[in-house]
């Protein structure tokens, strides 16, 4: 879907963008124009921002869950104590 139809920039783009290091707006106005023109777009253009930061941080986030399988893990092999 279009979000800024003065730039012609879609959803794709400001996904794609966000992929490759975008994270604010001044960002997306930067590389692709968003809300320069009209800013009619910004909003939306705002929540596309946040939700492909939101998509895009699972992966990222993946250390984490890691680790703690991991220490769960290390947890597991302890020898249980002796009542």
């Amino acid at each position: 879907m279009y979000i800024c139809v003065c730039n012609g920039v879609t959803e794709r783009q400001i996904s794609a963008a966000v992929t490759e290091g975008a994270s604010t707006m001044r960002d997306l106005r930067k590389c692709l124009g968003v809300a320069s023109e009209c800013g009619r777009c910004a909003r939306s253009a705002r929540e596309c921002l946040r939700a492909a930061a939101d998509t895009n941080r699972p992966a990222q986030s993946a250390g984490w869950a890691e680790s703690a399988a991991r220490s769960f893990n290390g947890l597991l092999a302890l020898e249980p104590e002796t009542y």
